[in-house]
């Protein structure tokens, strides 16, 4: 029998004198001390839930300062290699790095992923939970006996109001609050849009063909078809909508193209303006994460430049917490009112108390507060991925890192899927762009970069370091 194998899962710490490990090698006898226990576990030596003795007896056994030992697990506990509970001690983690094969058996990952860097979430650990419940108190006091009853199809007037204040201030949006409609999360909002385009004779709806496809689905539902527009390095070719037919509509997000990150041209956007006013048609504006832009140079609204013609889309999903289910649309004044109807029928209400609260944290300064919070938090993000792949990993490229909550990483041609496979390994939940590639657009020609979409807001503050080096693990290496 493999002794090395007859390491217990559980109970008591096995000793120091007993883990086998070589302290040689550059770096110091703390790198040498990570260095050596991250292997113990990436070999399988170390079977997840094994006990670690504690760090005094580890420096004991080992000749080395306490504090050395203890600075190496903290390294490896944010890492993800070990966890550490009070009563518990330190143990090797469950879902560790990848393991070699031992005897020719294979090694499964769990099924569970460890940290989630998929897209669409905030930083939820984050959500102001004092300011808001203070702002709810207020707003629940001052609350008048008829937000109580069943809500109308607009929305808290209350929040429309703080809404179309904010929207100009921080977006340059122009609106007053009769043309805003506040609806259950941006989903809902793309279906009732659809159903009155669909009932206005609208029949396609153009999209960019690298998106969210969640959003493309109430489309479908109402029966619209949608046409996808070829996207570059200066957003969406809203040149191509001149040539399609039967087009009565198209869903954008310009602000930060979704999911490559580059904003719509400034030529674009005007070309997309001119095409809605002189066909009539109407542009959909996702700005998704418009208030994190992290460069200096603030991209407006597109709705600014044609507010008869731009429906625009918030939510308060990536700025607070999806748990909220808030969105808003702006709409053009002759759509208002039968989109606020559509709502009316059905079940499309949106509660009324959180309308309430909403609308007291932003007129309150708080939403402000928070986000500029945020904005700072997601840009240190931001910056320690760009510094780690310039360091580490120079051959991998970084785009889209100007504004929101994701970079995509530019990859070698061909190592997208085991790029994917080796963060699944890491415990990483991870996409790649060819997900969100429209259906009837063709893959890449041979040759071209693959890339996957790296979305930093979700994983907790305190597991961000660990979160970095299982990333930089994953990735192809140079050559």
């Amino acid at each position: 029998m493999d002794e090395s194998w007859a390491i217990p899962t559980a109970g008591p710490a096995v000793a120091g004198t007993d883990l086998h490990l070589d302290l040689t090698g550059p770096g110091g006898v703390r790198a040498a001390l990570i260095r050596a226990l991250r292997e113990a576990v990436r070999s399988g030596r170390l079977a997840p839930g094994t006990r670690l003795p504690s760090s005094r007896t580890l420096a004991v056994d080992l000749g080395l300062a306490r504090n050395t030992v203890a600075d190496a697990y903290g390294q490896l506990v944010a890492e993800g290699w070990l966890t550490a509970r009070q009563g518990s001690g330190t143990r090797v983690a469950q879902s560790p790095a990848p393991r070699t094969a031992v005897r020719g058996r294979p090694l499964r990952p769990s099924a569970r992923p460890l940290h989630d860097l998929r897209t669409g979430t905030a930083d939820v650990s984050a959500f102001p939970r004092s300011a808001w419940s203070a702002a709810a108190r207020r707003a629940l006091a001052a609350a008048p006996n008829e937000a109580f009853g069943y809500p109308d199809g607009h929305g808290r007037p209350e929040l429309r109001a703080a809404l179309a204040g904010y929207l100009a201030r921080a977006r340059g949006v122009r609106t007053d609050p009769e043309r805003i409609v506040v609806c259950s999360g941006f989903v809902q909002g793309i279906a009732l849009l659809s159903r009155v385009l669909y009932a206005r004779g609208v029949r396609g709806v153009a999209v960019e063909s690298y998106g969210y496809w969640g959003h493309h689905e109430p489309m479908a539902r109402a029966g619209l078809r949608r046409v996808p527009l070829p996207v570059d390095g200066l957003g969406a070719d809203v040149r191509e909508l001149a040539r399609l037919k039967d087009v009565g509509a198209v869903l954008l997000t310009p602000a930060h193209q979704f999911p490559t990150g580059v904003p719509l041209h400034r030529d674009r956007r005007a070309a997309v303006v001119d095409w809605a006013a002189r066909t009539g048609g109407l542009v959909l504006e996702d700005d998704y994460d418009g208030e994190f832009r992290y460069d200096g140079r603030q991209v407006g609204a597109l709705q600014s430049l044609a507010p008869d013609h731009v429906v625009y889309l918030g939510t308060s999903s990536k700025s607070l917490a999806p748990a909220l289910r808030l969105a808003w649309m702006v709409l053009p004044e002759n759509l208002a009112a039968e989109v606020a109807e559509t709502k009316n029928t059905g079940e499309w209400g949106t509660g009324a108390l959180d309308q309430l609260a909403l609308a007291e944290f932003i007129t309150s300064g708080a939403y402000d507060r928070h986000v500029r919070s945020m904005r700072l938090r997601y840009r240190r993000r931001r910056d320690r991925i760009v510094a780690a792949l310039a360091e580490r990993a120079p051959h991998i490229g970084v785009t889209g890192i100007a504004a929101g909550l994701h970079v995509v990483l530019e990859l070698p041609p061909g190592t997208e899927q085991s790029t994917l496979q080796a963060a699944h390994w890491q415990g990483l939940a991870l996409e790649g762009i060819s997900r969100y590639r429209h259906a009837d657009v063709p893959a890449p020609a041979p040759g071209s970069p693959d890339g996957v979409i790296v979305a930093y807001g979700t994983p907790a503050e305190h597991a961000f370091g660990g979160v970095l080096e299982a990333l930089l693990r994953a990735l192809p290496p140079a050559g």
